[in-house]
C-alpha cells in the first residue's frame, strides 16, 4: 500500500496562472508537459521539458503538490512525499488549450 500524502490538506484548487509554463512563455522557451501548482495555480512544465520549472516552483515556493494540467488527467504529486494521487472532488481538472501540449504552438522543436 502506498503511504499517502500528508499535505493533501493543503489543496486549495485555484485557477491556473494561464494557459501554459509562465517561465517558459516569458523567455520564449518550450516544454513536454504542463503542471498547475494547487496551492496557487502556478503552471509550470514538466520533468520531461528542458527547464522544469513546476518542480524549481515547487522547491522555492514550498507548494508541495502539483495536478497535471494535461486534458483528461486529474492525478496529483506532492513531491515531499513522492507519492502520486487523486482527489475526487478534483475531477474534470482545467487543462492547457487544444494543441499546446507539447507546446507552445510555434516553440516546440521539430520532431518531438
Amino acid at each position: 500500500m502506498a503511504k499517502p500524502c500528508q499535505h493533501a490538506s493543503e489543496i486549495r484548487n485555484p485557477a491556473p496562472s494561464g494557459p501554459g509554463c509562465v517561465e517558459c512563455l516569458a523567455a520564449g522557451g518550450w516544454w513536454v508537459h504542463l503542471r498547475r501548482c494547487v496551492d496557487c495555480g502556478h503552471v509550470g512544465c514538466c520533468d520531461s521539458s528542458p527547464s522544469k520549472h513546476a518542480t524549481r516552483h515547487a522547491r522555492t515556493a514550498k507548494h508541495p503538490i502539483v495536478q497535471s494540467y494535461e486534458p483528461g488527467e486529474d492525478w496529483l504529486w506532492c513531491y515531499v512525499d513522492e507519492v502520486d494521487f487523486e482527489v475526487p472532488s478534483m475531477r474534470n481538472s482545467p487543462s492547457h488549450p487544444p494543441g499546446w501540449s507539447p507546446g507552445p504552438p510555434g516553440k516546440v522543436p521539430p520532431g518531438l
